[in-house]
């Protein structure tokens, strides 16, 4: 279903570190600057909400959100929400409740899906991980959005998950040459698993990266996560929501 043009979108992008928010247009440009605060810990669905709504009221005039969330959705519902410390999550409407704060249709997918229509270029098999509080990853075939995996909580070395591996705690623990080193054995696993014709790293971590990437590897914009919230409105397919 395509979208009545409208003054624009409202694109949110939910970290477990910071809740970012910007305007945005039919092409994911930004019209204006975007806000970023600190996401509240803990952060239930009640103090998101007045988080969202307050980053909004700043904004210029939108009449649709689009919301990247960290966790697992299903049928824009929250089904995990693991670095938000609120087990309140678990079923939560989101979009509709949004929706309904801000008098505008709201749709919801998982951060790192959104990250990635940002980013994906539309050609090939395009693999997205995001590098933030914790990890997350899409993956693109031709521009189309396949069913989410978390690989983020899936093994990677000696019993520890990406996420264990590659997330904040750890590139603080580790420190940045480490972190580097274990970004760069999951990267030749990502080959192994999917042999990508394209890999995209984003998230706030992101700009830690200074390992030798490969060709095939790239570093995106860290507002790729409110740009891909163009696209939730130009092609919808709910089966992946």
């Amino acid at each position: 279903m395509k979208a009545a043009p409208g003054p624009g979108i409202l694109a949110v992008d939910i970290g477990g570190t910071g809740l970012k928010a910007a305007v945005i247009d039919e092409a994911g440009r930004l019209l204006g600057a975007h806000l970023r605060v600190p996401t509240p810990r803990p952060c239930p669905p009640d103090r998101l909400l007045e988080e969202i709504a307050s980053m909004a009221a700043s904004l210029g005039a939108y009449d649709r959100i689009s919301i990247g969330f960290p966790g697992v959705v299903r049928r824009q519902r929250v089904l995990t929400a693991v670095n938000l410390g609120s087990p309140s999550w678990v079923g939560f409407p989101l979009a509709q409740a949004l929706g309904d704060r801000l008098g505008c249709p709201a749709r919801m997918v998982n951060d790192a899906d959104m990250q990635g229509y940002g980013l994906a270029q539309g050609e090939g098999l395009e693999f997205v991980m995001t590098l933030g509080t914790g990890v997350g990853t899409a993956l693109f075939r031709d521009g189309r959005l396949m069913p989410h995996l978390e690989l983020a909580h899936h093994p990677m070395m000696d019993g520890k998950t990406y996420e264990e591996c590659l997330g904040d705690a750890a590139l603080r623990a580790e420190g940045r040459r480490r972190w580097n080193r274990l970004l760069s054995r999951a990267l030749a696993l990502i080959d192994i698993l999917l042999t990508p014709d394209r890999i995209h790293l984003g998230g706030g971590n992101a700009r830690e990266v200074d390992a030798g990437l490969p060709p095939h590897v790239s570093v995106g914009s860290n507002d790729a996560g409110l740009m891909g919230g163009a696209a939730l409105w130009r092609s919808w397919d709910p089966a992946h929501a």
